[in-house]
């Protein structure tokens, strides 16, 4: 467990030299001390960046409760490190049970967190199903488009009892952190994991939001031949005069050697499109949850087996084999590691400071979905500049 403890913390030392932004935030917070008293909850992928954020956050002087959002994404090293640090208490393992996963977001609420940061909405939806607010709290900051749907989902239910923070929906985060974090660190998975040429390959984007347009662009980048299908006209126009070849997808799966979807919704990639596929199709998901592609679809369709580390193949009675990355979870982070630190630096600098808002002022606040202020957004944004500037 020591060992495990030092390589998390060169995983974090590396990741936290290269957060200018948190270095500075962090120093903010040593000095000011806004979270005294305060209990912070965090539902997020475990992995280096977010523990530089759970760092930053403790420097401000919370007592923090950290699980994770994902139990693939979960780097168990880095859970050892940060459970060395007073007031961090951390419950994750890598690969834990659903069950056990639900128990954390029950032990998270019952912590009694002034704000909770979570990744895909599954601690708001617990609170919700639960109909008891926890006294202290006053907030909830959200990163994911995801998670802030089903925000918004349980506002027009007036099922949210809080005010949230759509973090997701910050320009300094969705401009960059979908779009540039995403295109790299999901083809960064897909190469590492698969050892594939893409060049002269021909890619099936599921979905043209942000994350999709940054796909597209990195693997047009990596000299493939790329194809959008995109319900949204809006968005499909954009992907066609972007360059873009959009098409139908459930015809496209038969010429696509990779597929990867971005949409947020379950079962976008099902039994019909599957059984289309091209032979040897690789498919990946980069989306948060992993349902976008049916998994039990490819169980009935065809005989899985383990074709390579993190791999699953399935082998169709026609002698077809597709193979699914990563058990369909979200492909950067169960085969890679995320997104580039600097993006996340940016990410989690409107996370800490968004927090930071709502520990000031979220009883003055209506419940429901709320912007970043403005000025926070601006003051990442002059951070960043600061750093490139250098």
């Amino acid at each position: 467990m020591v060992e495990d403890a030092k390589l998390g913390w060169e995983k974090i030392e590396w990741a936290q030299a290269h957060m200018p932004l948190h270095t500075r935030i962090r120093q903010r917070f040593e000095k000011e001390k806004p979270f005294r008293g305060q209990r912070i909850g965090v539902g997020l992928h475990l992995e280096a960046k977010t523990a530089v954020l759970i760092l930053t956050l403790r420097a401000g002087g919370a007592e923090i409760f950290a699980m994770g959002s994902n139990p693939l994404s979960t780097q168990d090293v880095v859970v050892a490190a940060l459970g060395e640090v007073p007031g961090i208490a951390v419950h994750a393992r890598h690969g834990e049970p659903q069950q056990e996963r639900l128990a954390r977001i029950d032990q998270l609420l019952d912590f009694d967190p002034a704000v909770f940061v979570e990744d895909g909405g599954d601690v708001a939806w617990r609170l919700a199903e639960r109909g008891q607010v926890p006294p202290q709290l006053v907030g909830i900051c959200e990163e994911t488009s995801t998670g802030v749907e089903r925000l918004r989902a349980l506002e027009a239910q007036g099922r949210l009892p809080v005010p949230a923070i759509a973090v997701n929906e910050a320009p300094m985060k969705h401009l960059f952190d979908n779009r540039y974090g995403t295109g790299q660190s999901v083809w960064d998975a897909i190469l590492r994991s698969t050892n594939l040429l893409v060049a002269g390959k021909t890619v099936l984007i599921v979905g043209y939001g942000w994350c999709g347009k940054g796909l597209a662009l990195r693997a047009r980048g990596l000299g493939a031949k790329v194809l959008v299908s995109e319900i949204d006209p809006v968005k499909a126009v954009e992907a066609a005069l972007e360059g873009y070849t959009v098409v139908d997808l459930e015809a496209a799966m038969a010429e696509a050697d990779f597929v990867v979807t971005a949409t947020g919704q379950p079962g976008v990639v099902g039994e019909r499109e599957l059984r289309r596929a091209k032979d040897g199709q690789l498919l990946a998901n980069a989306g948060h949850f992993g349902y976008e592609i049916d998994r039990a679809a490819l169980a009935r369709l065809g005989q899985a087996f383990s074709a390579r580390q993190g791999i699953t193949g399935y082998r169709f009675p026609d002698g077809r084999t597709v193979y699914l990355l990563g058990e369909g979870e979200l492909v950067n982070l169960a085969l890679g590691d995320g997104h580039p630190v600097e993006i996340m630096d940016v990410s989690f600098a409107l996370q800490a400071l968004s927090v930071e808002h709502l520990v000031r002022h979220g009883r003055g606040l209506r419940p429901g979905v709320h912007a970043v202020p403005a000025e926070i957004n601006a003051e990442v944004a002059r951070l960043f500049l600061a750093t490139v500037r250098r």
